[in-house]
């Protein structure tokens, strides 16, 4: 999944050319995994403490490498995102059982060096995806960087079948399908406003109404997490300050990692002309630094807390995001302003989002530190959804040369933007969680292994 996050962003252009809908089909290529997963991660946990993590595993690599099959051959954008939301669903089951297939696969005593293991794939599939996916659209076509999922997902199947040992919780909570059905609908009614926004123009009846029925199901939302015996969203995990800065924190820095990936593959093809193949090489210095930096900010947040490696990889995330606001000119410039931007940006991203992933969990009491994990990646994928979609609004669909630089100088400021706030949020975390932890570092060093959370 790592791999394939990847391998999109950078065929999405190829997609644009072939099947068409503009940018605002690129978003929601993009967006419709995004929104599906975000929403249904929490249930997939749910659903492998009930059924068992083995079995939701592979069904989820399963339904991964069929719902890969659809986006592989659709004939048009719109199948081609119904089939990226499908996908979604599929990785909401796969993501949560995943590391918990792990942990029971293996002895104790062998668990650390599989989760290592694991982690460390994660941070080469980060840095392989951009390459491969080049490679494939460039050789051709971009419908191969879904078909590479299904022999995978058969050979994964093949092996997990034989060698993966079942778990399940000895008491799971009830499933909150309304609770998941409604926070889907909010988060694709707000995606829907902001990426049709330009198009519809912000004060007609279309878009007025996109943003209502957002509000409607928000509050809806609200009504069902405080009366629903185990909602999607605890309010319980919500009560404390650290835990609240650490997941807001999450979702703004996550906001700016995405959009920032899909403006800066945008950049590289419509003002650089960069190939596919090229714009995926390009990304390859960035994914290096924060697989690199990731480790040192573990370290760093398991000595001295969180707030100070957030906090300094968010300054540096914005510094590489301002630099290229100021430097990148619509001459390609690899060395001298790409280059410097992927080391220094791609170092800041390594520190601070596994941090405050980690820190998410960290507020919590040792017994919902899973819960919480859930509870931060759920709020870094929401981030992505609102990230794109501003990114979408803010771009727009420009007119000449000059206004598409202007354009992407904008969507990189937007990104900046978002991870500063980021910053500011991550000042509310002190050394120590305001709710009782009794390994807050657990969390900590756990989210900071290898960049897999890049």
């Amino acid at each position: 999944m790592t791999v394939d996050s990847t391998v999109v962003n950078v065929a999405l252009p190829s997609i644009a050319d072939d099947l068409g809908g503009g940018l605002a089909g690129q978003q929601w290529t993009a967006n419709a995994y995004l929104v599906t997963l975000s929403s249904l991660i929490l249930i997939g946990g749910s659903l492998g403490d009930l059924f068992g993590e083995r079995r939701m595993f592979m069904a989820g690599v399963a339904g991964f490498g069929i719902t890969s099959l659809f986006c592989a051959v659709a004939p048009t954008i719109e199948l081609l995102v119904i089939a990226r939301a499908l996908q979604g669903v599929f990785g909401a089951l796969l993501t949560p059982a995943a590391l918990a297939v792990i942990v029971a696969t293996f002895p104790p005593d062998e668990r650390g060096k599989a989760v290592g293991a694991w982690t460390a794939w994660g941070g080469i599939g980060t840095v392989l995806g951009p390459l491969i996916g080049g490679q494939l659209v460039d050789a051709a076509s971009w419908r191969w960087i879904f078909a590479i999922n299904i022999p995978i997902g058969v050979l994964t199947v093949v092996i997990g079948a034989r060698v993966l040992r079942e778990s399940r919780a000895e008491a799971a909570e009830p499933l909150d399908l309304p609770g998941a059905a409604l926070l889907a609908a909010a988060t694709g009614g707000l995606a829907l406003a902001l990426v049709q926004g330009n198009d519809w123009g912000w004060t007609s009846p279309a878009e007025l109404g996109a943003i209502a029925a957002t509000l409607a199901l928000a509050a809806l939302l609200a009504v069902r997490t405080r009366r629903a015996a185990a909602p999607v969203i605890d309010p319980a995990l919500l009560r404390s300050r650290w835990t609240l800065a650490a997941n807001a924190g999450t979702a703004t820095f996550g906001a700016a990692l995405f959009a920032s990936q899909l403006c800066a593959v945008l950049f590289l093809t419509d003002i650089w002309g960069y190939s596919t193949l090229d714009a995926g090489l390009a990304a390859i210095p960035g994914a290096l630094a924060s697989a690199v930096a990731a480790p040192f900010g573990g370290r760093w947040a398991s000595a001295r807390g969180p707030r100070q490696p957030a906090i300094a990889g968010a300054l540096a995330f914005a510094a590489g995001l301002v630099w290229l606001v100021v430097a990148a000119g619509d001459g390609a410039n690899f060395l001298g302003v790409w280059l410097p931007w992927g080391l220094v940006g791609g170092a800041g991203i390594g520190l601070g989002l596994p941090t405050l992933i980690g820190a998410s969990a960290a507020g919590l009491p040792p017994t919902r530190f899973a819960t919480g994990m859930a509870l931060a990646t759920t709020a870094r994928q929401l981030g992505a959804v609102i990230g794109v979609a501003l990114l979408v609004a803010v771009v727009g669909t420009p007119r000449g040369a000059q206004d598409a630089l202007d354009a992407y100088h904008a969507g990189f400021a937007l990104c900046a933007a978002a991870v500063l706030a980021s910053a500011a949020l991550a000042l509310l975390l002190g050394r120590r969680p305001d709710a009782a932890s009794a390994t807050p570092e657990r969390a900590i060093a756990a989210a900071t292994e290898p960049a897999r959370a890049v």
